[in-house]
């Protein structure tokens, strides 16, 4: 099986959408504040995912799109696998590539945040030497609401 990345197209953004919508709602209920898990809806991340295309990159296997990463200057804002592909090294390709931009942006750390009970995430980032420094109150909004999702940051030296 070989993972092919590439810079995400607008044509991406459906596929997009449907694994960070499965994903999100595999590892974060239960871990964020009332209220957001309802309103990350499937129509709601088929919403912001074309809003994205330019900060994304996707990994493929076989033709279909297996994952993918968004970053943001320093930040790794999201990345996430297609179930489908767990296990696969799909997602430690993706983690590779953040790094790599991040560091190509001229920035020595790379940072992250995820939910404090998203225990998988957590084992997955630690296993590929990011580190935990402690509490993160995350600001993020959802369908014009914000909340503070109770989050860790974790770093990373790139450069």
């Amino acid at each position: 099986m070989t993972v092919t990345l590439r810079p995400g197209t607008p044509d991406d953004a459906a596929a997009v959408a449907d694994i960070w919508h499965a994903g999100w709602h595999v590892s974060h209920p239960g871990h964020v504040p009332d209220g957001l898990t309802e309103r990350r809806t499937l129509a709601a991340f088929h919403e912001r995912s074309p809003r994205r295309v330019a900060d994304t990159t996707v990994a493929e296997v076989d033709g279909d799109v297996a994952g993918f990463i968004m970053v943001v200057d320093d930040e790794v804002e999201q990345i996430y696998v297609s179930p489908a592909h767990f296990g696969k090294g799909v997602a430690g390709a993706l983690m590779a590539e953040a790094e790599g931009r991040v560091a190509a942006g001229g920035h020595d750390v790379a940072w992250l945040a995820v939910a404090i009970g998203n225990s998988r995430a957590r084992a997955f980032y630690e296993k590929t030497g990011w580190v935990n420094v402690g509490d993160l109150p995350y600001e993020v909004e959802a369908l014009g609401e914000k909340f503070i999702s109770p989050c860790r940051r974790y770093e990373k030296r790139v450069r």
